[in-house]
């Protein structure tokens, strides 16, 4: 797969932000030839048929090949959109600390009287229960988890390790994806981690996460 210097790249976010967090990581993709934008939905209050059309709408936009870069619940959506809607323009797609078997912490919150509302109905909906899925389509995805436990989710759940302080390794695993990374970084910290940027970039180039990762940690 070959790739121009104006290759987009559609970055979407997590719970609760808006894509500003990942100014560093859309800087270093510039850098490296890409074109990166940000899709932003309303992560608390929106219905996952709507976001995901909203986002395909976005992808199908471009004229050729688009590659897409997900973050927590924004990887959720991301495969999701490639799972359910066709007629997609090409490209590869890396998950950043998305559990795609749902979220212990989000689990935990939920049980929580005001726990619901903290969340809003997507979480809710898609992240509170346990899911067993595959992927099988002919896309290539990397999936980079992390490994330092230093985030909310431990205040508010007991994560066996290892875990990013959010979201456990387990919960990100997905049979059939090209390729599964661990690094030492935090949820948030990946996204502003050289080490994940560069096995992002390279994944992108190459279908690889691991040519250019130099180390494990910041």
């Amino acid at each position: 797969m070959l790739v121009s210097q104006v290759t987009p790249v559609v970055f979407v976010h997590g719970l609760w932000l808006n894509g500003l967090e990942s100014f560093l990581l859309r800087d270093r993709l510039t850098k490296a030839g890409f074109a990166p934008t940000v899709f932003r939905y309303p992560s608390m209050n929106s219905s996952l048929k709507d976001v995901t059309a909203a986002l395909a709408a976005r992808l199908r936009s471009f004229d050729s090949m688009v590659h897409t870069v997900g973050h927590s619940l924004g990887g959720v959506i991301v495969l999701e959109t490639l799972e359910h809607e066709g007629e997609l323009p090409p490209g590869r797609t890396v998950l950043l600390g998305s559990p795609v078997r749902g979220s212990r912490a989000a689990r935990s919150i939920a049980a929580w009287a005001v726990g619901p509302r903290l969340l809003g109905s997507l979480v809710v909906a898609e992240l509170t229960r346990e899911r067993n899925r595959n992927w099988s389509l002919p896309r290539e995805i990397g999936m980079i988890a992390g490994c330092r436990s230093a985030g909310l989710g431990r205040v508010f759940a007991d994560l066996p390790q290892p875990n990013d302080g959010t979201i456990c390794v387990d919960e990100t695993q997905l049979p059939g994806t090209t390729e599964h990374l661990v690094l030492d970084v935090s949820h948030t910290g990946m996204l502003f981690s050289s080490p994940v940027a560069d096995a992002v970039q390279n994944f992108l180039l190459n279908g690889s996460l691991v040519a250019r990762v130099r180390n494990s940690r910041h």
